[in-house]
């Protein structure tokens, strides 16, 4: 979840901070302040009992100086105000080791407006120890009543809330809070000496409206569905991206419209902007200010307003995403994308909420279309096995084959490759079933023509 909020019943004690060190600015010099506070609830349970709770609370600040092109950085995990003085003087001290860089500076207000998105659930902040614990014993019972074979490796209950306030000497002002929850489940399936696994997920807001029911039978299915898995024969086919595949696939797309990766020629994209890279139906946008990703955001790690960034419009490449600082680059502006991690760090530039505009079909519909398929169900080693410059694209997968319009048997143990660029340009169709993941992008069923599976 991003840190950063626009301003929603934040203590106001932490603007005055951010204030009170802005106001040290001294002559020449750019001073930005992040101050945040958060709390973190964690809960595994195994059969029935709690393996292990975690309840943590953190606060901090990080302070920014730039002087001279030359950026000095600094932070303390306390608000003592001894601790804080010492970091503004740390953090000028920094400067003086700082590489000089012509495009060095804050962000500057541009003008565009905050969009009032609530991200602050009452019903969570209220929410007890005990109800979250049982929330984690319900997940592990449902999943274990779904199918016989199934033994729960473990079921998990999470959620985050913080709270974040910036100024700085550019006009940088803002604050906000947010809190969000999910459940999580590991599975087993068992069949004689053959084990497979599985897992499921439920993301939402408000822990009332987990959808347990859902993440259970999908972590059940996942798991059966691969017994009596076989490895498959090499072929060109078309395959089925599950929706927590796709979702992973947008993140590897995400780092190469990157506007930093593109300034450095780490894009494959870089130099192809108003291209067709593509089918023509394919819409990816990047949209944080939609309230039901789990990343959703209305002010970015810089404190300006996020924003909804068409990245790819019918299938045309339209726009990268930029931060102040690449922004600045690459001669245009930021696009509201700065992120960071927390007051530990300085901000960088990355997508904050990926997803494809989604079609109407659901999986069901897609399956029943197709003749010689493979529904990829699970990849291993995505990240490593794809280059961004290249685009060669090879990782590991499993999944179900399609016969006919019916799933078939389940498969195991091969590859699936092809490069990026042809991928986007082979995409047949974009599923309607929009899930919401814990991660920077949704998932939906997504259909790619004409990739290789390499098994025996």
């Amino acid at each position: 979840m991003s840190t950063a909020r626009g301003a929603h019943a934040v203590d106001p004690a932490l603007i005055e901070l951010a204030d009170k060190i802005v106001a040290q600015a001294q002559a020449g010099e750019q001073v930005e302040a992040y101050v945040s506070r958060g709390q973190e609830t964690s809960v595994r349970v195994y059969e029935g009992e709690v393996e292990q709770f975690t309840s943590a609370q953190s606060e901090g600040i990080g302070i920014r100086v730039i002087r001279n092109g030359r950026t000095g950085f600094a932070y303390a995990g306390t608000l003592d105000p001894a601790s804080v003085d010492e970091v503004l003087s740390e953090a000028r001290d920094n400067v003086e080791f700082g590489t000089p860089d012509e495009w060095a500076a804050l962000a500057t207000p541009d003008g565009v407006p905050v969009q009032p998105i609530d991200l602050w659930n009452e019903a969570l902040a209220a929410y007890g120890t005990q109800s979250k614990i049982f929330l984690a014993q319900q997940l592990e019972r449902l999943t274990l009543a779904a199918d016989s074979r199934i033994r729960v490796e473990e079921a998990n209950y999470a959620d985050g809330s913080g709270e974040v306030a910036v100024a700085s000497t550019t006009g940088i002002r803002t604050s906000g809070r947010e809190n969000g929850c999910y459940v999580s489940i590991g599975t087993l399936a068992d069949d004689g000496p053959e084990t497979h696994t599985g897992f499921g997920f439920a993301v939402d807001r408000n822990p009332g409206d987990l959808d347990l029911e859902k993440a259970a039978f999908e972590a059940a299915q996942r798991a059966t569905r691969m017994l009596g898995s076989t490895k498959p024969k090499s072929r060109r086919l078309t395959v089925v991206l599950d929706p927590f595949v796709t979702a992973q696939f947008l993140g590897v797309i995400s780092s190469t419209l990157n506007g930093e990766a593109v300034i450095k020629g780490r894009s494959l994209f870089a130099n192809r902007l108003g291209e067709t890279v593509a089918n023509p139906f394919v819409t990816l946008v990047d949209d944080p200010t939609n309230p039901l990703a789990y990343s959703a955001t209305d002010v970015d790690g810089e404190g300006l307003a996020a924003r909804r960034n068409v990245l790819i419009e019918g299938g045309v490449l339209k726009q990268f995403v930029h931060s102040s600082y690449s922004g600045r680059r690459a001669g245009t502006a930021s696009t509201g994308n700065a992120v960071r991690g927390g007051f530990k760090g300085t901000p960088g530039c990355g997508c904050l909420a990926l997803q494809l505009q989604p079609g109407s079909r659901s999986q069901a519909d897609i399956v029943s279309g197709l003749g010689d398929a493979v529904l990829i169900q699970s990849v291993m080693g995505l990240h490593s096995g794809v280059n961004a410059v290249s685009g060669d694209f090879s990782t590991g997968a499993s999944g179900v084959m399609i016969r006919n319009g019916a799933l078939a048997e389940p498969v195991k143990e091969f590859t699936i490759a092809s490069t990026l660029q042809r991928m986007l340009l082979d995409v047949a169709e974009v599923g309607g079933d929009v899930d919401w993941l814990p991660m920077g992008a949704a998932g939906l069923t997504l259909v790619v023509n004409d990739v290789t599976m390499s098994g025996d």
